[in-house]
């Protein structure tokens, strides 16, 4: 156990010096750092929102609003059932905010009709193990030929965990597009969204990222009457009048369907007009939008076609050309922060339904420096009492407990810098913890050295027999905290994920330096003094 071969000293250095250069940005400021050479580590430590602040906002999933688009949807789906061969005739055609409704003209096609809906109860999955399906929609018929769809109640909570899943994803993949770094994203309850936004400086810019819903449409403007026309008399059936995001507004009177939607984008980035200077969105189609995207073009040149984002037009140019390459530019006096948001949120996609904000805090970091000072001071303290006591307990072996400790201490700061895991005030709590585990694993070692030293062993065979025999006792110690450590960052989120990270990365640095690096420095004085008698 006493005797190191040349590959496994040049394994230990070279782990202890990657630990080091993996440390040293964290002392370093962004300009020393930038002059650095390109093979020399350069990250710094991921600070979580206690540490360095950012903002926090709780979202909640619009149930009213999402229900009554999906109602909408089902008229839709009603219309064309019924207008199938043979055509079943029906008045009265529409939704609400809690049902879709209409009512079949002639009654003894009633059961027919009855029959054709029924298809459109959409039967969902109610769980991943491939349980009884359950329906979405609950269909009751009345003897007046009255047919109304409402949610059931299994149905609504089926689409509402799904819609909080969907949610997360695209809100993920907006804030990613913006840079901000290890953003906490989750789910609270059945219907709401944490976000936790680490060191994020505009948090009014977030939240208006987040909630946007991004429903992007592409429509033909009606230039039968103008939009002054259509808002003070009806409009032509098929159109509706959407406003611009000028100021002031114009109204616009665009083809209630949209041609294309954003759903047929494949990216979207920002670049600059060459005439103009002025920001735009460049955005692509795939295959089978550029080709509806080419026909449209091709049979309307000359007319005008609105970019409608939202509900609000935010460009209406008119078709000079047929358009055939699959792509095109989206222009209306942005600023550059304005384009690159827009630019997000169309690669992003659009949220299945509208957020609400119900709590929002602003964390300065003023607050995370007084945690970082704070802890700081915890681990000074706790460093300095176990190096004290360590020494003298153990003499001359606590000097190598205590430099073993170092040692520990710099690889959980390198692996938490090089893994760019986050580092919360929790997290500060599993370093602490895992300086009295590290000293621990060491107290093992020495008094199994004793043990065996009074037994009658030499003091270089105490040693040895020592190591030996308390390995097994250390690696069954920090496998039951490596369990309970993967179970908390399992089932746990947030902070207490970041006490997980640290306390399994004190894990695997622990059981290196103090038994490890440990027996390696005590060999290395075995190997000089070649003692008789133990100096503890």
């Amino acid at each position: 156990m006493l005797y190191f071969s040349r590959w496994k000293i040049a394994l230990i250095v070279a782990v202890i010096a990657a630990g080091i250069l993996a440390t040293l940005p964290n002392f370093l400021s962004q300009k020393t750092l930038e002059s650095w050479p390109d093979f020399l580590p350069k990250n710094q430590m991921v600070l979580g929102l206690d540490l360095q602040g950012g903002a926090y906002l709780l979202f909640e999933v619009d149930k009213k609003d999402y229900v009554e688009k999906r109602f909408k949807a089902v008229v839709g789906d009603i219309r064309n059932s019924l207008r199938e061969e043979p055509r079943i005739g029906y008045t009265g055609l529409g939704a609400n905010s809690d049902s879709a409704h209409v009512r079949i003209r002639d009654l003894t096609k009633l059961k027919e009709a009855e029959e054709r809906l029924k298809e459109l109860r959409n039967p969902l999955v109610s769980n991943l193990f491939g349980g009884q399906p359950v329906d979405e929609f609950a269909v009751a018929v009345s003897e007046d030929g009255l047919i109304r769809f409402t949610y059931t109640e299994e149905g609504l909570d089926n689409r509402l965990q799904s819609l909080v899943q969907q949610s997360i994803e695209v809100i993920r993949d907006r804030i990613d597009g913006l840079g901000t770094t290890e953003p906490n994203i989750q789910r609270q309850g059945s219907d709401r969204i944490l976000v936790e936004a680490p060191g994020e400086a505009d948090p009014e810019r977030l939240k208006d990222l987040i909630r946007g819903t991004a429903v992007l449409g592409f429509h033909m403007v009606d230039t039968s009457m103008s939009g002054e026309q259509a808002m003070q008399s009806r409009p032509p059936v098929g159109t509706v009048v959407a406003m611009s995001v000028d100021d002031p507004p114009i109204p616009y009177l665009i083809e209630e369907v949209p041609l294309l939607t954003g759903e047929d984008l494949v990216d979207a980035q920002v670049s600059f007009d060459q005439r103009t200077n002025e920001p735009v969105v460049n955005f692509r189609f795939n295959t089978a939008g550029a080709r509806k995207f080419s026909s449209v073009t091709q049979k309307n040149v000359g007319r005008p076609f609105a970019i409608v984002l939202d509900g609000e037009v935010i460009s209406a140019p008119v078709i000079r050309e047929p358009i055939t390459g699959g792509s095109g530019q989206i222009s209306g006096n942005f600023t550059v922060e304005g384009a690159n948001d827009l630019a997000i949120l169309l690669r992003a996609g659009a949220l299945p339904a509208q957020l609400t904000v119900i709590e929002e805090r602003s964390i300065g970091p003023g607050l995370g420096q007084d945690s970082i000072e704070a802890g700081e001071y915890a681990s000074v303290i706790a460093g300095a009492a176990v190096i004290i006591f360590v020494l003298l307990a153990y003499g001359r072996f606590g000097v190598i407990a205590d430099l073993a400790l170092v040692v520990n201490i710099v690889l959980i700061f390198g692996a938490l810098t090089f893994l760019q895991a986050t580092l919360t005030l929790p997290g500060i709590a599993g370093i602490v913890l895992t300086i009295g585990m590290a000293v621990d694993a060491n107290v093992l070692i020495f008094e199994r050295i004793r043990e065996e030293a009074r037994a009658g062993r030499s003091a270089i065979s105490a040693i040895d027999a020592g190591f030996k025999r308390a390995f097994g006792t250390i690696v069954d110690a920090n496998v039951t905290t490596l369990i309970a450590a993967l179970i908390l960052f399992q089932l746990g989120s947030g902070p207490v994920r970041g006490f997980a990270v640290t306390l399994a990365i004190g894990i695997f640095t622990t059981v290196f330096s103090a038994f490890t690096f440990s027996r390696f420095l005590v060999a290395l004085w075995v190997r000089s003094a070649r003692p008789t008698k133990l100096p503890i």
